[in-house]
């Protein structure tokens, strides 16, 4: 009779695995506009599906905060945090928190993801992270009021403050005070080491810390362009974009209150949302070049999903990422929220194309984005830092920016001796 009984539970046991294994898994998704929402979304359409719960941790909407806040749970080697959501910047700063997800994902699954994210994604022959979402930096534009006051789409960034001006100029005559010509992510922030780093790069100022380690940011490039966007402040860029994060310039923005905006793709379907002032009123380009002679450049930016190694539940929580990161959930991402998949045969999905035009129109943008300086590994948090701080002190009216990018470099010369992180 016990032999029966055993047998009975065992038999009960297999037959209700969603009862018997079902597990809570917690993950860290982004905040920005509808971030945190679609993550939802998914991450229940999985859990539905697979017999398990989870739980959405919550984080701020600066990057930098939320860097902090994990830092701080995987330093305790909590198991509080399961799936974290990592920038495209921080492998090298994170890695030894992170379990290898190699044994999960085939090599045909990762094939189909651009490789320079895979390949950035793996630290000392590890796989940290599975690419999520991609990004480039972005022109946002009034098209109507560009029609209306007979203007093009700038192809430099000089452009862009004349076109900025003669209709913000225009408007002013005709009533409207609200209206500003450009903004931006101006916040001491990684937002605005973002921003600088395509400043410098589209006049040809190069790059922070180039790919052999060394120190290229204090050269009279990259001082000019610095310099160009700080006679911006208080004339054709409100001083309010000193504080602006990404949404803060959003904002702005959607209201109808600014000509130009740079911004990352997920403010596409916000701007072109139902309940949006400016649905079907908005233009979307690569970034303007620093002048005749410069080039356009957007920085690289997007989001990853990797498993914490203190988890309890490390296989589960592989199996939820490879469920957001398939090209079924990438699609309905972008669909939904223009986040730009990883997959690469998504950029010829007529449906995404559809909805969203720039998928197809930039390509090359986000193929072709400046990286910031991950070279610097586990530094690349304080390279930034100083970079965004000596740049944020010149749009401040604090110096002149070949002065301050001399006190960068000072300051980066004794992170990194000779190119050495």
């Amino acid at each position: 009779m016990k032999k029966v009984l055993a047998g009975l539970v065992a038999v009960a046991a297999l037959s209700t695995p969603s009862v018997a294994l079902a597990e809570k898994i917690v993950i860290a998704c982004g905040a920005l506009g509808q971030e945190a929402d679609v993550c939802k979304q998914g991450a229940e359409a999985w859990a539905k599906k697979a017999g398990h719960t989870v739980e959405l941790m919550s984080v701020p909407t600066d990057a930098g905060q939320q860097l902090a806040q994990f830092q701080q749970l995987l330093a305790a080697g909590s198991s509080d945090i399961d799936v974290v959501r990592i920038d495209v910047v921080w492998p090298g700063i994170v890695a030894n928190h992170f379990i290898d997800l190699k044994p999960y994902f085939p090599e045909d699954v990762l094939k189909q993801h651009f490789q320079p994210i895979v390949q950035n994604n793996t630290v000392n022959g590890k796989l940290i992270a599975i690419p999520w979402f991609t990004d480039a930096g972005l022109l946002y534009y009034r098209k109507d009021l560009l029609e209306k006051h007979g203007q093009k789409p700038p192809t430099t960034w000089q452009e862009m403050a004349q076109v900025a001006q003669a209709v913000v100029d225009a408007e002013k005559k005709a009533g409207n005070t609200r209206l500003v010509g450009y903004v931006f992510q101006g916040k001491a922030y990684e937002g605005l080491t973002c921003n600088a780093l395509e400043w410098v790069d589209s006049f040809g100022g190069g790059t922070i810390v180039d790919s052999k380690g060394q120190i290229t940011i204090n050269n009279p490039k990259a001082a000019e362009a610095i310099d160009f966007f700080a006679g911006l402040i208080g004339n054709v860029a409100p001083k309010g974009v000193l504080s602006y994060e990404e949404e803060g310039a959003r904002g702005v923005f959607q209201k109808g209150d600014a000509v130009f905006m740079r911004n990352w793709p997920y403010a596409w379907s916000l701007a072109n949302a139902k309940d949006s002032p400016i649905a079907g009123k908005v233009g979307v380009m690569a970034l303007p070049k620093g002048g005749p002679d410069g080039k356009s450049t957007g920085t690289l930016g997007g989001w990853q999903l990797g498993v914490s190694k203190y988890s309890k539940n490390p296989a589960i929580a592989a199996e939820l990422v490879k469920y957001l990161t398939s090209a079924e959930e990438q699609k309905r991402r972008a669909l939904v929220a223009s986040f730009n998949p990883t997959i690469m045969s998504l950029y010829k999905d007529a449906e995404l194309l559809k909805a969203n035009p720039f998928l197809g129109e930039l390509y090359d943008t986000f193929v072709n984005a400046v990286p910031r300086p991950t070279i610097t590994g586990a530094k690349y948090n304080q390279v930034s830092t100083e970079f965004r701080n000596g740049v944020h002190a010149t749009l401040s009216g604090k110096g002149k920016a070949a002065d301050n990018l001399k006190k960068v470099e000072a300051k980066l010369k004794k992170l990194g001796k000779n190119g050495k992180w």
